[in-house]
């Protein structure tokens, strides 16, 4: 119960404080509206949050699991293949020195104005965590532990699956935790730049029409969105490493 009481009590405290400096500052509406304005958003327009909500859900868990299982692929091929590694790695790290506004208008260029774009956007968020943890992670091997299995009849494959991954799994559940955060990102961006439908897509119409009460209600849809996929995160990476109370 108390676990479940403190997000109530932070997102109470930040609430109160958002009426308080309303209250005392008085800025017009259209820059910040009162919590009772959006609130009223939500009462109004349920359906039409709750959609486009659906649409952007649907964009970051589509991302996530593409981002995660590349991110996990090119980690055990650059461990298994260290010549290929040499080649793909800075590849990598220069898609991934692209801001994601660049990238942006690029895929929606190439993907069109649908779902395709926004979950090539965010997968493309999600790999470089999720490889660049696992891919650590298996780096990081024990020599020692190496040098003996070297001793037996195990085999380079046999080595990597049954040694070097096991030991690399808590890598990958930090690299997961890292990047579910980031996973809304992505569809958001994608859908800044062009789309029909979506959390993004209700940002930049209120923006447009300075019906800043309705951002705000897609803002806090997004973050509990992202506090979801976060949490969802937690409880699963356990399960990666149950020998592990670290992850």
């Amino acid at each position: 119960m108390r676990v479940a009481l403190t997000p109530l009590r932070i997102a109470a405290t930040l609430v109160i404080a958002w009426q308080a400096l309303v209250s005392i500052a008085r800025p017009p509406a259209y820059i910040l509206p009162p919590p009772l304005d959006v609130a009223a958003v939500f009462l109004r327009q349920p359906s039409f949050l709750l959609t486009n909500g659906l649409v952007t859900l649907t964009e970051i868990l589509a991302g996530f699991g593409l981002g995660a299982a590349l991110g996990i692929a090119t980690a055990l091929a650059i461990a298994a293949l260290p010549r290929l590694g040499r080649l793909v790695w800075p590849l990598v790290l220069v898609l991934q020195a692209f801001p994601v506004f660049v990238l942006a208008p690029v895929l929606v260029l190439w993907f069109g104005f649908g779902l395709a774009s926004k979950v090539v956007m965010t997968t493309i968020i999600i790999f470089f965590p999720v490889a660049s943890a696992f891919a650590d992670g298996l780096r990081r091997t024990d020599p020692d532990l190496l040098d003996a299995t070297a001793l037996t009849t195990a085999t380079h494959w046999q080595t990597l699956i049954h040694v070097r991954l096991p030991l690399a799994l808590p890598a990958l559940a930090s690299g997961l935790k890292v990047a579910a955060p980031l996973a809304p990102l992505g569809a958001v961006v994608g859908e800044w730049v062009g789309a029909s439908a979506g959390l993004g897509f209700v940002m930049v119409q209120a923006n447009a029409r300075m019906q800043t009460e309705t951002m705000f209600a897609a803002m806090l849809v997004l973050a509990a969105l992202t506090l979801a996929m976060r949490a969802a995160v937690d409880g699963i990476t356990p399960y990666l490493t149950p020998w592990s109370n670290d992850t």
